[in-house]
């Protein structure tokens, strides 16, 4: 049913109704599904919906005297081709990636009425109580209730909020990642757009890796340490098969080139085999499609391990020192310099800005492991 749940609320808002009042009757006649599928399972679940969902919405337009506008409206709309689904469907991912809305908005939104999870779901994923997602999710709807779709959306925007939820990552009994590949699924099969085909690439190589991330007591593996026999490889052949077929179409974008980087270190059997050039390179596409300082932080790392650290520092020494995780990359290029003392103060003064208990738990550790190092070696 959670399939259905965009196209049935993109056809609803087709029909002129606003997006608040579209998305309500569509989570009430999933209720009703549960209630009536079981015991009597309909042979076109998509239309059953969308008959129960406009009674939904009609018996709830009584009160305000608009039930007969409405069934005007119905009486002459023709049944949507294949085709106007599809197009219902990616409207409904535009409206939830609204400019006017703020990121933790736009990604509540479209778990709420893309992805058909309850209100109370989104809340135990983000850690906060219900009342305060159902308050974010209903200023959400009365944000994007008026807006009428008279030319095409922003994909770009749709992919941004799709990778912030891959990015929340797993927390409760929601598993956001698992949940943002879903959903990039199902939109790149409903265009060939080929950054869309890029994002799900990169998504599952990165998703393949994440059974080696974790130790068991909850301490992070860096990449160079993980157990590669712990990676998916079926999940790491279709992120490069989705990869090669997005690249073959001659457009490039920042998801195809990050997923390429992602390939890379996929493909290498160990981290010694890892192809650090033709990162780097991969690398100045990116930056040249972005331009962002976070890609040049990124880059001096991999030009350090290309062609050495002290090569990578004089890249990191052209960058803003405040840019997150700036400190912790110094202190890893300086200890591969062999400068122990400085990249044990480095470390240590990294953890304090780690944005998340996990990474500030590991550069500590790092910290200290240089700290007896020097201890060992002075004693």
């Amino acid at each position: 049913m959670r399939t259905l749940t965009p196209a049935v609320i993109g056809i609803l808002v087709r029909r002129g109704v606003d997006f608040a009042a579209a998305e309500d009757a569509v989570q009430d006649a999933m209720v009703e599904a549960l209630r009536v599928w079981p015991d009597d399972p309909p042979r076109d679940p998509k239309g059953w919906l969308v008959v129960v969902a406009w009674r939904k919405f009609l018996d709830t337009a009584r009160a305000d005297g608009s039930r007969r506008q409405r069934e005007v409206i119905v009486e002459s709309e023709p049944v949507p081709e294949p085709g106007q689904a599809m197009d219902d469907t990616l409207q409904l991912y535009f409206l939830c990636a609204h400019p006017s809305l703020t990121p933790a908005s736009a990604v509540a939104l479209t778990l709420r009425a893309v992805g058909g999870l309850t209100t109370r779901q989104i809340a135990k994923a983000y850690l906060v109580p219900e009342a305060t997602m159902a308050q974010r999710i209903s200023r959400a709807k009365r944000t994007v209730s008026g807006v009428r779709f008279n030319q095409p959306g922003d994909v770009a925007t749709v992919l941004r909020v799709l990778y912030l939820v891959f990015n929340e990552g797993y927390s409760g009994d929601i598993d956001l990642a698992a949940e943002a590949i879903r959903l990039t699924r199902q939109l790149a099969e409903e265009t060939r757009h080929e950054e869309v085909a890029g994002l799900l690439a990169l998504m599952l190589l990165h998703h393949a890796r994440r059974p080696a991330r974790m130790r068991p007591d909850g301490s992070l593996v860096p990449l160079a340490e993980q157990d590669r026999s712990l990676w998916d490889t079926a999940m790491i052949s279709e992120g490069v098969d989705v990869l090669q077929a997005a690249l073959m179409r001659d457009r490039l974008g920042e998801y195809q080139a990050q997923a390429a980087i992602a390939a890379l270190h996929a493909d290498a059997r160990t981290a010694d085999d890892t192809d650090w050039v033709q990162i780097v390179e991969w690398y100045d596409e990116l930056l040249r499609l972005t331009g962002s300082p976070v890609v040049r932080l990124n880059r001096a790392v991999a030009v350090g391990e290309a062609d050495g650290p002290r090569a990578g520092l004089a890249a990191l020494a052209d960058l803003d020192p405040s840019l997150p995780r700036f400190t912790a990359a110094a202190a890893y290029l300086h200890e591969r310099d062999g400068d122990l003392v400085t990249a044990a103060q480095l470390y240590a003064d990294a953890a304090q800005a780690a944005p998340n208990l996990a990474e500030r738990h590991h550069l500590t550790r790092q910290a200290a492991r240089l700290n007896a190092e020097l201890r060992a070696r002075d004693s």
